[in-house]
């Protein structure tokens, strides 16, 4: 499964690509804002930092507004993805880029029914929100499930990519259903790392080795 991490923040980002742990990058207008930075400079500037796919969203909501927007993000980078809402509007718009061969990402995916018209309009990547399905207490990793059966049973290329992730646990659980990226807050991320045992097993080498007065070097 491919990591993406869902941030706006350059050092975070750097931080985590320097562990060799990202496969690309997911912005939205709401972590833009908490950045406190110029958009368009903020998108560019993370395309320096990472070789994969990084997602651009457009703000406006109807057809002509999208693919205005959307044709001057794709021009920042080869490497940017063109972020379009799950409505109609937001379909039209993806197949028009899709048609340009511009990647897209169609976010906001709260069912089934949404993701199959995502494929079918040449989705890049469809984004199904866990998180937020999970806060209305309905399951967000069964629609994962049911995407991933629907696109293996009509061989639909556009992969899907788990957002509003957060927790270890929702990473681990799509992965097993067959998520293609996950898509991830820096802080989960480098949790994924860590464990009790981990931390105790390497305290108890490192004072063993300490015990023994060698050194490596």
């Amino acid at each position: 499964m491919k990591f993406f991490v869902d941030t706006a923040v350059v050092d975070e980002i750097r931080e985590l690509y320097d562990y060799g742990l990202l496969d690309g990058v997911t912005t939205n207008p709401s972590l833009i804002a908490k950045s406190g930075r110029d958009f368009k400079e903020v998108i560019a500037e993370i395309c320096t930092l990472v070789d994969g796919p990084v997602s651009a969203e457009v703000a406006a909501t109807d057809f002509a507004g999208m693919v205005a927007e959307g044709e001057h993000l794709a021009k920042i980078a080869a490497n940017v993805v063109i972020k379009l809402p799950l409505t109609l509007d937001g379909l039209k718009a993806c197949r028009h880029f899709t048609n340009k061969g511009i990647k897209t990402n169609v976010t906001l995916c709260f069912s089934a029914n949404q993701a199959l018209l995502a494929a079918k309009a040449g989705a890049s990547y469809i984004s199904p929100f866990i998180g937020r399905l999970d806060d209305l207490n309905l399951d967000g990793m069964e629609l994962i499930a049911e995407i991933r059966e629907i696109y293996d049973n009509y061989g639909f290329e556009t992969e899907i990519l788990a957002a509003s992730i957060r927790t270890a646990n929702h990473v681990k659980d799509a992965a097993m259903v067959g998520a293609d990226v996950a898509t991830i807050p820096p802080a989960v991320i480098k949790g994924l790392a860590r464990h009790v045992l981990t931390d105790k097993g390497l305290e108890q080498f490192t004072k063993d080795w300490a015990a023994t007065g060698q050194t490596i070097l």
